[in-house]
């Protein structure tokens, strides 16, 4: 029986480049930007990696569809290396990959890296992903965006929950000044300039209701992690190091899309991986035991609708806590203090390194500027 991860896997260094418009850097520079600072941070010599994962999700615009960029980049010790992508949880999809690899014992020292450049596509936001999507795509949506998907969940939201649509369009404007005014204290976020709600509420609507502070940056970037067993950890001298509590994907089953059982007023597999997580974990009350998060804001409503699906807010009270100030850097639980994917930026298969790299900081105290007192 599956007795999960808990404990068992030590984050022994992490690395992150600056993110925005890097027209200075290719995708193997922005990748050697990340890994020599988890190198420093881990404080080994790169042949002590025995296995990596390295995810992209858009590969043909920079490295291509195979491993070796990564290998051959960060000159690798000719180590088994993996290429994943998962769309936004390519990131996430490395870190599991190498967790799992050192839990299972089939690696001693393992790196998960991800990378993107997006904004060498010569367009203004994501590329068409038909080519990576294959029949998903023109079967369920062949005209979709990713504004225009994600700006239904709001009416959708508003509608389920009885809520005043003015009433959310403040709470999302709340959101995204939250994550600007904390993304304008990191040095390495896209966009570092505070932004009041009144300006978010009078931008120009890219997608009903969503205006264009309401959407992340598209951005260019790369992040990492060096993870080994808790054991080793010991043995290597490491007195202080971060350890995994749980880690689980959920996926869709095209349910969502395919009947009419959905009300595309949360998500569903976000509220299913985070079940799997607490019990994991051992969390038997996430507002009252979790001190800080990262989540994904590819929207200001996408955020919006997550707090209730990891059970920090109640099904329809997520207004109420932003409005009160909860998830701001100084409420009851800080979210995206990094500036999140709003401000830091979204490099499709960077992102969720970069979330743990910014709880990696927090949890040692080194954010700097936007250190939490206790996180």
């Amino acid at each position: 029986m599956a007795t999960g991860i808990k404990d068992r896997v030590a984050i022994i260094g992490m690395g992150c480049c600056r993110f925005g418009e890097r027209w200075d850097a290719g995708a193997e520079d922005l990748m050697v930007e990340a890994f020599e600072e988890a190198l420093q941070d881990a404080k080994i010599e790169k042949n002590q990696i025995d296995a990596a994962w390295f995810s992209t999700c858009m590969p043909e615009i920079h490295t291509g569809q195979s491993a070796l960029p990564c290998s051959m980049t960060l000159r690798l010790p000719n180590i088994p290396v993996t290429r994943v992508e998962n769309y936004c949880a390519s990131g996430t999809e490395a870190f599991r990959g190498a967790t799992y690899a050192v839990a299972a014992g089939a690696s001693d020292i393992a790196l998960a890296i991800g990378v993107e450049k997006l904004k060498d596509t010569g367009y203004g936001g994501l590329p068409n992903p038909g080519s990576n999507a294959g029949s998903q795509r023109w079967l369920w949506g062949p005209a979709m965006t990713a504004p225009g998907s994600f700006a239904q969940l709001a009416p959708a939201y508003a509608a389920k929950h009885g809520v005043d649509p003015a009433d959310l369009k403040r709470a999302m404007a709340h959101v995204s000044a939250k994550s600007h005014a904390n993304g304008a204290k990191n040095p390495k976020a896209h966009l570092r300039r505070a932004v009041s709600e009144d300006t978010i509420m009078a931008a120009p609507l890219i997608a009903e209701p969503l205006g264009l502070f309401d959407c992340c940056g598209v951005s260019d970037g790369s992040a990492c992690a060096i993870v080994t067993t808790v054991e080793k950890a010991e043995e290597m001298g490491y007195k202080d190091f971060v350890s995994v509590k749980a880690l689980q994907l959920s996926l869709s089953n095209g349910t969502e899309v395919g009947y009419d059982s959905w009300d595309f007023d949360h998500f569903i597999t976000t509220e299913i991986a985070a079940e799997r997580a607490y019990k994991e974990a051992g969390v038997k009350n996430p507002r009252e035991e979790i001190s800080m998060m990262e989540v994904h804001d590819c929207f200001s409503i996408t955020e919006l609708v997550t707090y209730e699906d990891l059970q920090i807010s109640p099904r329809g009270g997520a207004i109420k806590d932003v409005m009160d100030g909860f998830y701001d850097a100084d409420g009851g639980l800080p979210c995206q203090i990094d500036g999140g994917l709003k401000c830091f930026g979204h490099p499709i298969g960077a992102s969720g390194l970069r979330m743990l790299y910014e709880m990696y900081l927090q949890l040692h105290g080194r954010a700097e500027d936007r250190q939490l007192p206790d996180p």
